[in-house]
């Protein structure tokens, strides 16, 4: 038997609570990205570059546009 992920040995550990609350996906993690994943993820990535957390003197944050002038955003 192959060595279990640290998710494989949680859903095996939580087999009594998920008969109580529902089954979970049991899908493998280990598969290959497909081209249209990675053309999301390229994308995703590309959008998260626009913006920027400024943390504020109280310790809560938020996001603005690193450009501000550009209105391609709103």
């Amino acid at each position: 038997m192959a060595k279990d992920n640290a998710a494989q040995r949680f859903m095996r550990a939580t087999g009594r609570l998920r008969a109580v609350f529902g089954p979970a996906n049991r899908s493998d993690l280990d598969h290959e990205m497909t081209a249209e994943n990675r053309s999301l993820l390229a994308r995703q990535e590309v959008e998260t570059q626009q913006w920027e957390t400024v943390k504020r003197p109280d310790g809560s944050t938020y996001v603005v546009p690193r450009n501000p002038k550009d209105q391609s955003l709103r």
